[in-house]
């Protein structure tokens, strides 16, 4: 199709162009009550409205549709009637439901939206990991038992890399699957012309990388949490109980007790970036009051860790454990003013090593 052809097209309303606002209807919490990522009842809706088609063919198109609008109805009330929480939103449903289904079209354009955009989403996003922790376990634990200590800084550095590059794969080749088996829907049993078919495909399209981008949210920030857990499980050093009330503006993802009581605070980020100004609320008389050592801060990036940052905080008893091959740190460790701030990544183990037993 030509260029100007397709727009043309875009100037006509298709009759399919409300696959994506039923989509959106149907996965509002808000608005709506969340029913679309209810596979069991999706379903149900669907092969309802068929057989009261099927059932009703002497019947006149308004007789039928009718007939579908009051058993999508009953269902839903049925369903929902004992939900007080969402039923406010359950009747709004049925009453912008009611508005948009209105010719046999609009209800096949709804029974195509819940059997064969929203159930295929729904399992796919199921297919994908919620914690990218899966992939790494078992590749790190390779590294540190090959090269032990020595592959620390490697693991750190590839573990968030590792976990984001699984699951988007996984992404991939759920969104591949399921768009191939739509499309094929759409040739072999719909026989639509190729516009609408690309406006139900980038319908499916839009929904599944939305409700991706929500699964990758809700997995972004907790990898480089896990991994100071698998590092101190695997070289089996115990973790401690933060301490009580503590309630600084600083983000520690585990506490090592020192041999003479006291705590060790460890924070693995990607960057200080702003944080370092939350963090330098921690200074050291706060420290001293809830007993904690030191803070030890495993960074993967620290280009933006300045001469500036690395002594305000290290004369709070921060230090920074930076890559070995990194630039910022063979600075340091030649500065007399910053050398006792900062550390090689290699050395963290046995740092700790020294400070608990």
């Amino acid at each position: 199709m030509k260029t100007n052809d397709t727009l043309e097209k875009l100037k006509i309303k298709s009759k399919w162009e409300n696959v994506y606002w039923f989509s959106r209807m149907l996965i509002s919490n808000d608005k709506y009550g969340s029913i679309g990522k209810d596979n069991s009842l999706l379903a149900v809706i669907a092969s309802s409205l068929r057989i009261i088609e099927s059932e009703n063919k002497s019947s006149s198109s308004n007789d039928i549709i009718a007939l579908q609008k009051m058993a999508l109805k009953n269902l839903l009330l049925n369903r929902f009637k004992k939900a007080k929480s969402r039923l406010d939103r359950i009747q709004r449903l049925i009453r912008d439901l009611e508005s948009e289904l209105i010719t046999p079209d609009d209800i096949n354009t709804f029974i195509l939206t819940c059997e064969s955009i929203m159930i295929p989403i729904n399992q796919a996003i199921e297919n994908i990991p919620s914690n990218d922790k899966d992939f790494t376990l078992s590749i790190a634990t390779s590294y540190l038992d090959i090269q032990g200590e020595n592959g620390l800084a490697t693991v750190i550095n590839i573990w968030d890399d590792l976990g984001v590059k699984g699951c988007l794969t996984v992404e991939r080749n759920e969104i591949i699957r399921a768009f191939s088996a739509l499309r094929l829907l759409l040739s072999n049993d719909y026989k639509i012309e190729d516009f609408d078919k690309d406006v139900i495909l980038t319908s499916f399209v839009q929904e599944f990388e939305r409700r991706a981008a929500q699964k990758r949210k809700s997995r972004a920030g907790s990898s480089l949490e896990d991994v100071t857990t698998f590092i101190l499980d695997y070289f089996k050093i115990k973790s401690a109980k933060a301490p009580a009330h503590f309630q600084a503006d600083i983000e520690i993802d585990n506490w090592v007790k020192s041999k003479d009581g006291w705590l060790i605070g460890i924070s693995c980020k990607r960057t200080l970036r702003e944080r370092w100004k939350q963090v330098s609320s921690a200074e050291s008389g706060i420290l001293s009051k809830f007993k904690i050592k030191n803070v030890y801060h495993i960074l993967t990036f620290d280009e933006d860790l300045s001469d500036d940052k690395i002594t305000l905080l290290g004369n709070h008893r921060h230090i920074f454990y930076l890559p070995d091959n990194s630039r910022i740190l063979n600075h340091a460790v030649n500065h007399i003013g910053l050398k006792e701030y900062v550390r090689p990544m290699s050395l963290f183990i046995e740092d700790l090593r020294k400070e608990t037993n």
